[in-house]
């Protein structure tokens, strides 16, 4: 494993359940990149985990990932907890962090980290 790489993700969701987005924004070196999506009738707790998703989806090979995010959610569907809802995207994001070495930091939102700022 030689990449180490800073995934920062996002995701939220207006009315909840309602139109919702997510947001991941990589960074390994010099190199960033910005992934964005949506969907029309979501969840905030689903739009976190499809960030997640989507920004390991993103890395080319096994890579130590520093995955910062502001949601406890993902935090705790990291560290195993039951998932009593989206069983689908925690059984995804857990097989897709098994591939990496993911160390997952949570810090709080809307709080001045500049790539998290970026993300949300």
């Amino acid at each position: 494993m030689s990449s180490q790489v800073l995934l920062y993700v996002d995701g939220a969701c207006k009315n909840n359940p309602g139109p919702g987005g997510w947001a991941a924004v990589l960074r390994c070196g010099e190199h960033t990149k910005e992934l964005v999506g949506g969907a029309d009738h979501t969840t905030n707790n689903r739009m976190e985990l499809q960030a997640v998703i989507e920004g390991l989806k993103a890395l080319k090979k096994r890579s130590v990932v520093r995955l910062v995010t502001d949601s406890q959610y993902v935090i705790q569907m990291l560290k195993g907890a039951r998932a009593k809802a989206n069983q689908d995207l925690v059984e995804e994001m857990r097989q897709l962090a098994g591939q990496h070495q993911v160390q997952a930091q949570w810090v709080k939102g809307h709080n001045g980290h500049e790539l998290n700022e970026l993300a949300d």
